[in-house]
């Protein structure tokens, strides 16, 4: 068995664009690239802890952004390339969920998903592509719920699944410059953004049933995905969607809309804080 330590993935002083890193997922993306050696720039809509998760890595800079906003995604992208002259690798995190049937999801929450979710993801394609004309990888985060839809999960299946799509066509048009185009869908993971959804009575055991490794995936579980795809050891890896959820795809999502309907509104209100 080849050892970790002995593995050299190619990342040594590349430059890696880390877009939502300042938390979950993102955060442990950027972690992994800075122990790789990478430099790691943190971009995020909280620019102050983005600030201080960089403080707390070599070579490591932020900047705070707002992904719905083209001005701000143009600037960043202007501001790697003047400061590190190059971008190597793109992990783009940023995302937000929301639980609601169709006939009462408000137009609003639909755009704000939509917005975040899946036009944030294209801007952060749509720059990437017109700076990284020397090769590269852009590594986009879907969900589970791109492929397994469930009840109460409209405007978010819609927006992860239009994500991997939209990532497939990025994969073709960006495979003549060198950039390789994937996706990884997670199953349920334990970040801040997931504290209500396990906290449901009931929806936590559900998962775990249905999850043939049995357990929740960790930040760590996806920043590992995200490494390799933008390592040499992927060189021949683009257009891919990669399952990273412990099986789950393979049986059946939990019936999250039924468990939260059996809570009073104060309990409800309760879990919105946490």
């Amino acid at each position: 068995m080849i050892g970790r330590a002995v593995m050299d993935l190619g990342l040594r002083d590349t430059v890696a664009l880390i877009v939502g890193g300042a938390s979950g997922i993102g955060w442990a993306s950027a972690q992994a690239f800075a122990a790789e050696g990478a430099k790691v720039v943190i971009a995020d809509l909280n620019g102050e802890t983005a600030a201080d998760r960089a403080a707390s890595l070599p070579q490591a800079w932020s900047r705070r952004v707002d992904v719905t906003s083209e001005d701000d995604i143009q600037a960043l992208f202007a501001a790697v390339i003047e400061r590190e002259g190059r971008l190597d690798s793109v992990v783009s995190c940023a995302g937000i969920g929301h639980l609601g049937a169709i006939r009462d999801i408000e137009l609003a929450d639909w755009q704000n998903v939509i917005d975040i979710c899946l036009t944030g993801s294209f801007l952060v394609m749509k720059h990437a592509a017109r700076v990284m004309t020397g090769g590269g990888s852009i590594v986009n985060i879907a969900s589970l719920n791109a492929r397994q839809t469930a009840a109460g999960y409209g405007v978010y299946s819609a927006a992860k699944r239009g994500l991997t799509a939209l990532a497939e066509v990025a994969a073709l048009e960006l495979a003549a410059d060198g950039v390789r185009v994937n996706t990884i869908s997670p199953g349920l993971i334990d970040t801040p953004l997931t504290n209500t959804l396990r906290a449901i009575p009931g929806v936590q055991e559900e998962f775990t049933d249905n999850t043939p490794l049995r357990r929740n995936g960790r930040p760590e579980d996806i920043a590992a995905t995200a490494l390799f795809l933008c390592s040499s050891m992927a060189d021949w890896t683009t257009g891919d969607t990669l399952d990273v959820n412990g099986g789950g795809h393979l049986q059946r999502y939990p019936n999250v809309m039924a468990a939260a309907a059996a809570l009073t509104p104060e309990e409800f209100e309760k879990l919105q804080s946490l």
